[in-house]
């Protein structure tokens, strides 16, 4: 797609968003909470943060879509996201899937392959050392060349990631045939893939890095955009080529980190087509 004809695609699908504000549910992590419930009202969307097990079924299943966020387990709230996923495929809501932390210990890992064979999410959105460590758990790349890819890459620290970037491509379309989803590799350039298509999506600032919860930001926007674009391909695309237009200008008028959250809000609220056109660019 001509790069121009990929903007008009992500700002259209900004105007939906907007138009509709839809309601997104998350079972999400204590740390980010609040930030994402910001952003996605900044976006135009309306959160609802919901995960006690006496009401997620009901609640998934009147959203717009559904994100579950593994980044602070418990096993009560592993049930819960089971029990919101199950709803949430029964009533066709699209569900969201950030795997935070995934090949950091067996049980995020095994939460991670037990939500993608029950829930069967649309979209699977993780850094690449989070997607290497589900394609592994997968089988979905041979493991000598899985190795290859993870040479000198290092282990996941926590939810940072430690690979260079080198085979992403590859991994991602591997884990989208294997999980039957499209796979988001979030990083310097983000990686958009299903069974068939692959995107790149370029933008936003190293300035991201240092603000605690912008990956699940990501997550939660894609999230809101799952609801209204019904190709879930083209939704992870708007979500992250948003996402790196308003992080990209956020930056610029930020003197640090802390400044940063604050712009990125006010960013976000008055994003428009020049924004996307200045300060992002989707290849693929």
């Amino acid at each position: 797609m001509p790069a121009s004809n990929a903007i008009a695609s992500v700002h259209s699908a900004l105007e939906r968003v907007r138009a509709e504000r839809p309601l997104v549910h998350n079972i999400t992590n204590f740390v980010v909470m609040n930030v994402t419930a910001n952003a996605l009202l900044a976006l135009g969307a309306s959160p609802v943060m919901a995960h006690a097990p006496e009401e997620v079924e009901e609640l998934a299943a009147l959203a717009g879509a559904l994100v579950l966020n593994i980044g602070t387990l418990s096993g009560p709230w592993v049930g819960s996201m089971l029990l919101a996923g199950r709803a949430a495929a029964g009533r066709g809501v699209p569900v969201v899937l950030d795997p935070v932390g995934a090949g950091a210990s067996r049980m995020r890992t095994r939460t991670t392959l037990d939500l993608l064979h029950e829930v069967r999410p649309a979209i699977l959105r993780g850094n690449a050392s989070e997607i290497l460590a589900v394609a592994g758990a997968l089988d979905a790349v041979d493991s000598a060349r899985l190795e290859a890819i993870m040479a000198g890459a290092g282990a996941t620290r926590g939810v940072d990631s430690a690979h260079s970037g080198r085979g992403v491509e590859e991994v991602a379309r591997a884990v989208a045939r294997a999980a039957g989803c499209v796979v988001v590799v979030s990083g310097a350039v983000d990686t958009v893939a299903d069974a068939r298509r692959t995107a790149f999506v370029s933008g936003g600032s190293e300035l991201m890095t240092l603000v605690t919860g912008m990956g699940c930001t990501a997550t939660a926007l894609t999230g809101a955009f799952a609801a209204v674009v019904p190709d879930p391909f083209e939704a992870a695309v708007a979500g992250m080529a948003v996402m790196s237009a308003a992080g990209g200008a956020a930056a610029a008028r930020s003197q640090g980190p802390g400044g940063m959250q604050a712009q990125f809000l006010d960013t976000l609220y008055t994003l428009d087509r020049a924004d996307l056109e200045a300060q992002v660019r989707v290849e693929g």
